[in-house]
């Protein structure tokens, strides 16, 4: 080869930015050069496979497709190689010298704005392959096209100037020689490379070989067809992929055209680390593009209540010079996301429907990220209704109801679904919440965790009924034809007059003052001599007592919300009362402080155990003084 045949080239002036924007500011993303350059070398065997179906080809027709890298950790060296399609001298220089489809200034503006967050770019031969500047000190490409024609070598610095010269020898593909810098000399060592390969190119369809060995064994079964893939494939690319010891609990594995051509395959584990104590859950799903890693544990592509699956989302209409900061406001992840999400809860209920056992205990590990997002999720949180199970007085202890399933059973004339917290059903149960409800046989939810109430009333309504606590005030439940009446209640006998139970609403009113907004006769007691309820709609018991116990109240046993207290007047005890009132008003004011109590604590609600233990003490003495 003669100098006349070496010739050097300026950059195009765009090129020269991208060269400056790359070598200066992906500084921190040096890894992903080798990531670019798989890519690439990927990208041509593919076209080479593609060209060879459409036209015979001669040239070199038996060399395997495949990538081979080699690390000369002496010579600080870097070498990756491929058998694709190679380029022509025009080529060399249109993928090289220029930026092909930048377009305008703009595109630099954007380039430049997106590495001062996160770039992670990929894809376009041209600016994938300038990454490679970041650790190279000297890049020569040498390259033959599969039409056989003469193989060329190209070689650049980085610095504003190229070499084109004719290179004998090669074979089809594309070798590309990396002189290292000196603080770059770590991707000449074979377990550098190795590591970077297996991050972000294990999927890559063609063998990838470094220093002889493939190092991408594990297959992208996700953009095989269902049919063809064995459980056993399943389940080991589920401990691949989700680093686990045992099998998925669900497996979604489905293919989408329209609006996004999207290859996705999720599993839910068996087990809730966060559950475990082990913190919060990193995002398990990895967006790919063309079998590339683009975002590993991505935060963009679910929404964070779905952090417990584990898989991959392989979208080939995602712009291959993405990036990560690109990633939280591109519409295309937009729909991206509400196409997976969509579609996973609508497999839920699916598999709800095939095998409700199967979905309670899905429930019973997982329901906490579904309640997660009623409350987080506006868009979704109408569909996850469905999804919520809870216990209730139609069901046996420990067996979940569905909204669903409780419409079906409503009474006529009923036009809401009721619910009540407590810490056990027993507690719930034998509460004076429930008791009306027992009596007319309406069924109601027992929610027997502090969030279910912040769950159900951000849900606010399904199919159309509105979601009522049986501690709120002013319910008034359908009239029913069934005598459920318990045997206590049938003995309590006549009630007060309605003049003397307004007349002792008036005085315990006076007594409790402002610890109570109102004191009213109930229509919905039964047993109980009292009970309290919320004059706020919104803020039950059991929300008001995380508030307590997240310090957000004033103090002890202070009120939150507007609280109305409610009589029996056909309990025996408040029939005494009235009495007391006017024979002992003293001692019917301990007994009045008493039944409060009694009815904050049966509202979960904290009370001053010193004064209450003080007061039962008195109560005690004038029980036992009688007596004798």
């Amino acid at each position: 080869m003669t100098e006349a045949q070496v010739e050097t080239k300026q950059f195009q002036a765009e090129t020269r930015k991208v060269l400056d924007i790359v070598i200066n500011s992906l500084y921190t993303e040096r890894d992903i050069f080798v990531r670019e350059l798989v890519s690439n070398a990927a990208d041509a065997l593919e076209k080479y496979r593609h060209q060879s179906l459409v036209e015979q080809a001669e040239f070199d027709a038996h060399v395997p497709l495949e990538i081979n890298i080699d690390c000369d950790d002496k010579k600080k060296t870097l070498t990756i190689t491929d058998t694709g399609i190679g380029m022509t001298k025009e080529e060399l220089e249109t993928n090289l010298g220029t930026i092909a489809h930048s377009g305008s200034s703009r595109f630099f503006e954007e380039l430049a704005e997106a590495v001062k967050k996160d770039v992670s770019l990929i894809g376009q031969f041209g600016v994938g392959f300038y990454s490679v500047f970041m650790a190279a000190k000297k890049v020569t490409v040498q390259t033959r096209s599969w039409d056989g024609s003469e193989g060329h070598e190209w070689i650049s610095d980085g610095g504003g100037t190229y070499t084109v010269s004719p290179c004998e020898g090669l074979h089809r593909g594309t070798k590309i020689i990396i002189d290292l810098k000196e603080d770059a000399e770590t991707y000449a060592t074979k377990f550098t490379v190795e590591h970077i390969i297996k991050q972000y190119s294990t999927f890559v369809p063609f063998p990838v070989k470094v220093e002889g060995t493939t190092v991408n064994t594990v297959q992208a079964i996700w953009s095989r067809s269902k049919s063809e893939i064995t459980e056993e494939e399943y389940t080991e690319f589920y401990k691949f992929i989700g680093n686990a010891a045992d099998e998925p609990m669900y497996r979604l594995h489905f293919s989408a055209d329209a609006p996004l051509a999207i290859n996705a395959l999720v599993y839910v584990p068996k087990d809730n680390f966060e559950v475990a104590g082990m913190g919060r859950m990193q995002p398990g799903v990895n967006l790919y593009c063309q079998k590339v890693l683009i975002d590993q544990h991505s935060e963009n592509i679910l929404p964070e209540w779905l952090r417990f699956l584990k898989g991959v989302v392989d979208s080939e209409d995602l712009p291959l010079n993405i990036s990560r900061q690109s990633l939280q406001d591109n519409a295309l992840v937009y729909k991206l996301r509400k196409v997976l999400t969509k579609r996973f809860i609508k497999f839920l209920n699916e598999q709800a429907k095939k095998d409700a056992e199967g979905y309670q205990q899905f429930w019973k590990t997982f329901g906490i990220f579904i309640k997660e997002g009623v409350t987080s999720d506006f868009e979704f949180r109408d569909d996850l209704g469905k999804l919520l199970r809870f216990e209730s007085s139609g069901s046996e202890a420990g067996e979940m109801v569905s909204l669903d399933d409780y419409i079906a059973r409503m009474k006529d004339g009923q036009d809401k679904i009721y619910f009540i917290n407590g810490p056990s059903r027993a507690a719930v149960e034998n509460g004076p919440y429930v008791e009306m409800f027992k009596k007319r046989g309406i069924e109601i939810f027992y929610t027997l965790e502090p969030i279910d109430d912040f769950v159900l009333n951000h849900l606010g309504e399904y199919d159309g009924k509105k979601l009522v606590s049986a501690d709120t005030a002013d319910i008034r439940l359908p009239e029913s034809t069934e005598d459920t009446s318990s045997t206590e209640d049938k003995e309590q006998g006549e009630a007060l007059p309605a003049d003397q139970v307004e007349a002792l609403c008036k005085w315990i009113k006076e007594r409790l003052g402002d610890r109570v907004q109102d004191v009213k006769s109930s229509t919905r007691l039964v047993d109980s001599p009292a009970m309290i309820v919320n004059v706020d709609g919104f803020m039950t018991s059991s929300m008001e007592r995380i508030m307590q116990a997240s310090g957000q109240e004033g103090g002890l046993g202070a009120m939150h919300s507007k609280k109305d207290m409610e009589i029996n007047g056909s309990s025996s005890l408040i029939k005494k009362l009235a009495s007391l009132k006017d024979a002992d008003p003293d001692f019917a004011g301990i007994i009045v402080d008493q039944v409060y109590d009694n009815a904050l604590i049966q509202a979960g609600l904290v009370i001053d155990p010193m004064e209450m233990v003080s007061r039962n003490y008195r109560i005690l003495e004038r029980a036992a003084g009688e007596e004798s």
